[in-house]
C-alpha cells in the first residue's frame, strides 16, 4: 500500500492531521486529499492537468533499515550539551571545507567527480557572462534585453550570495527588484490560475517584473523607490531596536501607469548554495510537516505550493523562490533568465522576455537567436551548464559548533519555537537526480513550506497558493557568512532587516510566539541565539 497526497481545486478542503494521513470533506478551495491506493511502491499514477496532486506521503526509496535510520538520524535533538554528530557538515559529503573567505559560496560540492568539477566551472563561466544587445559582433554573447534588470547572473547573486535594496540614491537596484500583478479580472485569468498555468495575473503593461534597464532605442520601464519609516521595538531589559519598515513604488515610468490595482512585491537575490541537495528532499519529507488548518493547534501550519512542471505536465511541489514558485533549479533559472536578463532558454523560449502586447517597440526589438546553435539565445547545452553550476554550489561546514555560547544559541532557537518551522535537518532522497545529491544529511534549518508571516511581512500579493501574508521558510545555511561574501547583513526578503535581530523581530503570524519568545528573552540568551544563527 502507497500512500499518496492528493490535491483537488474548488472541491473539498482538506482535513489532514501532521502524519499526512487524512480524508477530504466538502468546501473549500484547495482540497488536500490523501490515498491509500493499492500499488506498487514508487510507482506513479498517470499524469493529469485537472488539479490533481499525486505525491508520495511516504518515502519510496528507501528500505525498511533505511528508514529506521534516516528517522533516528533527523529526530529533534534535546541534548544541547554538545554538537550533534555530524552537524558540522551542514551538506553532508556535498560540504565546502574550505578556507572562509569572500569566496566561501563559490565552491563545488565536495563530492563531484573530476568530470563533474569541470562541468562546474565552465557552468561559472556562463553564470558571469555579460550578454549583450542583437546584432552584436560577439554573437554567442547577444540577445540581451529588450527589457532587463542586470547583464548576467552573477550581478545579482555577486559571489554567489545575498542580494540587497539600494543603500542610497546612486546604488543601482540591481540585485533587487519588484514583481507586479494584478487581480483576476476575467473568466480566463480565473481559469489560469486554477489550473496553474498562470500563478498570478501580470501588469497589462509592465508584465510580471519591472525591469529598469533597456537595450538602446527602448525606456526603461521605471525605478524602483523606498522610503522607510523607523518602528522602535523594546525587548526585555529595556534595549530598544529600531526596525525601519519599507513603503514602494515606482518612479519615471516609461510606458504610462501603471494598473490602479498593481500589487507590487519586491525581492532581493537569495544565496545560491545547497540548491541542488534542497531539490533532493523527498517529498513525503517536505508534506510530513505540513498541517495547513493547524489541525495539531500548535499554531504553526506549514503549506505545500503547488505549481505546474511543464516538462510532466503535472502538479508538484513548489520548492524555490520566496513564495516557493518554482519546482527545480532549472526552471528557477530559466526564468531568471527572462526576467532578469531577457534571455530565452528552451524552459522559457520567448525572446522578448517580459514585453507585453501593450509594448509593441518592445516586441519588434531584435534578438539574439543563433539558428545555428539552437532556437533560443540560451540553448543546452548552456542551460544544463548553468543549472549544474547552480545545484552544485556547496554549503560551508559550520564554524565553532561546540562553543558553549553556540550550544546555548542552540538551545533557545528549539525552546522558542524556531525550530517548527525552521525543521534542521533531512535525508535526502536515493532517487535524486544527481549521484552527489542522494542520500546526504543535510542541514538547511527551512520545512520549504509557505508560512503566514503576519501583516507586518505581508505584500498583499498572492502567488498560486501563498496569499499575500505566506512566504516559504528561508533555509539558514550560510546565513551567518553573509557579511564575509556579500559584504553586509541585509535579511528578508526585500532586505529591511540590517541585522539578524531586526530579521527575528519582524517574524509575525505563525511566528509571533517564537518572536516574543526571542525578545522576552534576557539579553545573554538573545546574544547566544543570535551567536548560533552565526555559526550556520
Amino acid at each position: 500500500m502507497t500512500r499518496r497526497f492528493c490535491r483537488v481545486f474548488g472541491a473539498a478542503r482538506q482535513r489532514r492531521d501532521r502524519r499526512g494521513f487524512g480524508v477530504v470533506a466538502a468546501g473549500g478551495f484547495a482540497c488536500l486529499a490523501v490515498l491509500v491506493i493499492g500499488a506498487t511502491a514508487g510507482a506513479q499514477t498517470a499524469p493529469d492537468r485537472s488539479g490533481q496532486v499525486d505525491l508520495p506521503t511516504e518515502r519510496t526509496d528507501l528500505t525498511p533499515e533505511d528508514r529506521a535510520r534516516v528517522e533516528a538520524v533527523t529526530a529533534p535533538t534535546d541534548d544541547f550539551s554538545k554538537a550533534e554528530n555530524f552537524e558540522r557538515m551542514s551538506a553532508g559529503a556535498a560540504t565546502s571545507l574550505a578556507t572562509v573567505n569572500t569566496n566561501a559560496f563559490s565552491h563545488p560540492s565536495a563530492n563531484l567527480s573530476f568530470e563533474g568539477e569541470q562541468d562546474f566551472k565552465v557552468g561559472n563561466g556562463l553564470f558571469k557572462k555579460i550578454w549583450v544587445p542583437a546584432p552584436s559582433s560577439t554573437q554567442a554573447s547577444d540577445g540581451l534585453g529588450p527589457l532587463y534588470n542586470a547583464r548576467s547572473c552573477q550581478r545579482c547573486h555577486l559571489k554567489d550570495g545575498r542580494g540587497h535594496p539600494p543603500e542610497g540614491p546612486d546604488d543601482l537596484a540591481t540585485s533587487m527588484f519588484l514583481r507586479l500583478s494584478v487581480p483576476p479580472k476575467t473568466e480566463a485569468d480565473l481559469e489560469a490560475l486554477a489550473s496553474k498555468t498562470l500563478l498570478f495575473v501580470p501588469e497589462p503593461t509592465y508584465g510580471g517584473q519591472l525591469q529598469d534597464f533597456a537595450v538602446p532605442g527602448l525606456p526603461g520601464e521605471g525605478k524602483m523607490r523606498i522610503t522607510y519609516e523607523d518602528v522602535p521595538v523594546e525587548l526585555a531589559g529595556g534595549e530598544v531596536v529600531t526596525l525601519r519598515k519599507p513603503s514602494y513604488s515606482v518612479e519615471d515610468l516609461g510606458y504610462g501607469p501603471l494598473d490602479p490595482e498593481a500589487m507590487l512585491s519586491p525581492r532581493v537575490a537569495q544565496p545560491m548554495i545547497g540548491l541542488g541537495l534542497l531539490e533532493a528532499i523527498h517529498p513525503a519529507d517536505i508534506l510530513a510537516n505540513a498541517d495547513p488548518d493547524d489541525r495539531d493547534g500548535d499554531g504553526i501550519s506549514g503549506k505545500p505550493q503547488f505549481v505546474l512542471d511543464p516538462e510532466t505536465a503535472r502538479l508538484t511541489l513548489g520548492r524555490f523562490g520566496w513564495k516557493a514558485s518554482m519546482p527545480n533549479v532549472r526552471l528557477q533559472s530559466a526564468n531568471a533568465f527572462s526576467g532578469d536578463i531577457g534571455i530565452s532558454t528552451p524552459d522559457v523560449p520567448d525572446a522578448d522576455g517580459d514585453c507585453t502586447d501593450r509594448q509593441v517597440r518592445c516586441q519588434e526589438m531584435p534578438n539574439g537567436v543563433q539558428e545555428r546553435l539552437g532556437a533560443t539565445e540560451a540553448p543546452d547545452p548552456i542551460m544544463e551548464l548553468v543549472t549544474f553550476y547552480s545545484e552544485n554550489l556547496a554549503v560551508p561546514a559550520r564554524r565553532d559548533i561546540e562553543d558553549p555560547q553556540v550550544l546555548r544559541g542552540k538551545e533557545m532557537f528549539y525552546a522558542s519555537g524556531c525550530a517548527s518551522c525552521h525543521v534542521p535537518k533531512f535525508v535526502t532522497s536515493r532517487d535524486a537526480g544527481r549521484p552527489e545529491h542522494r542520500f546526504q544529511l543535510i542541514w538547511p534549518y527551512s520545512d520549504m513550506l509557505l508560512h503566514d508571516m503576519g501583516e507586518g511581512l505581508a505584500d498583499h500579493r498572492p502567488v498560486g497558493d501563498a496569499d499575500g501574508t505566506e512566504w516559504r521558510t528561508a533555509p539558514l545555511w550560510g546565513i551567518g557568512l553573509t557579511e564575509e561574501v556579500s559584504g553586509h547583513t541585509y535579511f528578508l526578503h526585500d532586505g529591511r532587516a540590517r541585522t539578524l535581530t531586526e530579521a527575528i523581530l519582524w517574524h509575525g503570524g505563525e511566528a509571533q510566539a517564537a518572536r516574543d519568545a526571542f525578545a522576552a528573552m534576557p539579553s545573554d540568551d538573545r546574544a547566544a541565539m543570535i551567536r548560533f544563527l552565526e555559526s550556520l
